[in-house]
């Protein structure tokens, strides 16, 4: 071998061997820290009114896969308030009582909660209410509040109602809590899309059936009405996986399944699919269940407290996820090997979320 050839083999070798460090320092490098992350150090807490359905448990768990993105994020404590309002307001107040440095709330029962918001903030904790509005105001009663558009997915739902039944027909809508801000506005949405046809009558306990998004009360409520009303042309829930267990109840009665505007869930999904063959009135519409919504009020939460670059907003949208009459943005989705009670529409992987209800 002459000594020019061991010079280039030497050469190559160790241009090889550079390029397998760099690549391993590549892959050891930790990921980027948000921008919203910022350097001091800080606790977290997170509160539900009601945290006991699969809903719940992945959206959850997607706040803390957000909250992990955060080195300065030290700890995250949850409460769950169980559907009772002194609970959840207790969790709060207990949040604040052991110095946590900022605290993001899901407030099921909305202005009820107001006065323990308040007294959050007035303590210098960092307080950030989501999704359901408790009243108030940002800067005097919470730092911000991180809102959704659900009269948006009100109107979604009405103008998908117009097409699939545009000679009109009776429609009964399900929510959570008696007078829940989400309900009341998808309401308001659904009523400004198709009050002026005057072909839709609104039927069941107005503005929606009660159903604190609890799945057996959800299967009660809608079993009671499938057995008071003989004409049910749709219904409209904002859960809408938690109505699969009643729906059986219209073949039991003779009558066909109608078409259901909603919210997505893979049990849903699924129970369409084995269904729709023998219930030809059975068309399905959702919208994104938004479990990701508390990953904004994460982002806020977190960069108010540790000093981070404050998100470009405040408002979480409303997206159209799947349509069975068109397959547009999405068809109807359904994961059979995995467990019903996972939503496909959010970024937690569905495998991820199946572990957790598992549990």
């Amino acid at each position: 071998m002459t000594m020019r050839r061991s010079v280039v083999l030497l050469a190559l070798a160790l241009t090889s061997v550079g390029v397998m460090l760099s690549a391993a320092t590549s892959s050891a490098r930790p990921t980027a820290v948000p921008s919203w992350c910022g350097p001091k150090k800080i606790t977290l807490g997170l509160t539900d009114g009601f945290g006991g359905n699969s809903w719940r448990l992945v959206t959850t768990a997607s706040a803390r896969d957000e909250a992990k993105k955060c080195p300065s994020v030290t700890s995250l404590t949850y409460a769950d308030g169980q559907g009772n309002t002194q609970k959840a307001i207790s969790d709060i107040q207990g949040m604040v009582a052991k110095g946590l440095t900022a605290l993001v709330v899901f407030p099921d029962a909305g202005k009820a909660i107001l006065p323990a918001l308040r007294s959050s903030y007035k303590a210098g904790v960092v307080t950030v209410p989501y999704r359901v509005t408790p009243g108030g105001k940002a800067g005097v009663d919470y730092n911000v509040f991180i809102d959704t558009p659900f009269a948006q997915a009100g109107e979604n739902w009405g103008r998908w109602i117009l097409r699939v039944l545009p000679k009109g027909g009776n429609v009964l809508m399900l929510s959570g809590p008696k007078g829940n801000s989400q309900g009341v506005e998808e309401n308001q949405g659904l009523h400004k899309i198709l009050d002026p046809t005057h072909k839709y009558k609104f039927i069941g306990e107005q503005p929606f059936e009660v159903t604190n998004w609890d799945p057996a009360l959800s299967q009660k409520v809608l079993s009671a009405d499938i057995a008071k009303y003989k004409k049910i042309d749709v219904i409209v829930s904002d859960f809408g996986p938690s109505l699969v267990g009643a729906l059986p109840e219209f073949t039991k009665s003779g009558r066909t399944i109608p078409a259901l505007a909603t919210s997505d869930g893979n049990v849903l999904g699924c129970f369409w699919k084995k269904n729709v063959a023998k219930n030809p009135t059975f068309k399905l519409f959702t919208v994104s269940t938004q479990n990701d919504h508390a990953r904004l009020a994460i982002d806020w939460a977190v960069a108010l407290a540790t000093g981070g670059k404050k998100p470009a907003t405040t408002h979480f949208p409303s997206l159209v996820f799947e349509d069975s009459t068109t397959g547009k943005p999405h068809p109807v989705e359904c994961k059979p090997s995995l467990p019903g009670d996972i939503y496909l529409s959010a970024k937690l992987p569905a495998t991820v979320q199946a572990k957790l209800v598992k549990k």
